[in-house]
């Protein structure tokens, strides 16, 4: 497969290196330092706080060629608009691994809405210099899949031929019917999260304020209320229908847990925040407010 990666942060430059590994033809498209810094270095891969850093040397690249079998981008919410004008002359079927809560029309009225496929990275980790700190593997986490799925919900042989190409790779993918709802689903789960962390410092720093993590779950349940679709995964209705006292200790334990301190969770840039509040104007529109 001829494979462009849009996008050489944590998500995309492990999917590169994983895809690159597994035989494809793959380009990874980035951007000033992180460009420099990848040509000199490749992909650079450690596992948590790990002392050893393996060395991906997948193809760099800073602007699409014409064409390629497929575009995966994996961009903050408030960079996607960019992305879309650099790619409206390119051929290929573009998957987009992000938050994203606006629904595909958007992206298709741009590169063509036959193009769009949709679906969320699944993996995890933090940036350290110019070394990707991926989430160590386990039981669970191996568990873990990424969704992928057709606009319109069908099983099409173009997502059976990817899904089982990044399956062969070693990426758990599955199809996913219910792309659109899972993606409003998960935004309105994190948009709440995200500023929450993000104004207390940190994950840590939540889980030590019971208040703001009540107040995190009062915003996860009025946005799930406020969907006119039941969400996927259903296991999000637990959000609604457990009691409050349990929910907020088990989202204190998530906040101090390695998963939660080695993501993207710890990143308080201003790109963090900017995607936050594009994500949040996104969950408000879908759900018909002004």
């Amino acid at each position: 497969m001829k494979l462009l990666v849009y996008g050489a942060g944590v998500c995309g430059s492990l999917f590169a290196a994983r895809m690159h590994e597994a035989g494809h033809d793959v380009s990874l498209l980035a951007r000033g330092e992180r460009l420099a810094a990848l040509r000199r270095h490749g992909v650079q891969l450690a596992e948590e706080d790990g002392p050893a850093v393996e060395r991906v040397p997948v193809r760099v690249v800073d602007h699409p060629e014409s064409r390629y079998d497929l575009v995966t981008v994996f961009v903050r919410t408030h960079q996607v608009d960019a992305v879309l004008e650099s790619l409206a002359g390119v051929q290929g079927d573009v998957l987009f691994l992000l938050n994203w809560a606006a629904g595909p029309e958007a992206l298709g009225a741009v590169i063509g809405h036959e193009r769009v496929l949709l679906g969320f990275p699944t993996t995890g980790g933090t940036m350290d210099g110019d070394v990707v700190r991926y989430r160590r593997s386990n039981f669970l986490t191996r568990r873990v899949v990424m969704p992928i799925g057709e606009p319109d919900g069908r099983t099409t042989p173009r997502l059976e031929r990817i899904t089982e190409t990044f399956r062969v790779a070693g990426i758990n993918a599955k199809a996913e019917p219910r792309m659109g709802t899972w993606l409003r689903t998960h935004a309105a789960f994190e948009v709440p999260l995200g500023q929450a962390v993000y104004e207390a410092g940190g994950p840590i720093a939540l889980a030590d304020d019971p208040d703001a993590v009540r107040g995190m779950l009062h915003l996860m349940r009025r946005n799930l209320a406020a969907m006119e679709t039941p969400p996927v995964p259903r296991a999000f209705d637990a959000l609604r229908t457990l009691p409050q006292g349990l929910l907020v200790a088990v989202l204190r334990r998530f906040l101090r847990s390695p998963t939660a301190v080695h993501s993207g969770l710890n990143d308080a840039s201003p790109a963090t925040a900017a995607e936050l509040k594009r994500l949040a104007e996104q969950l408000g529109a879908s759900a018909g407010a002004p």
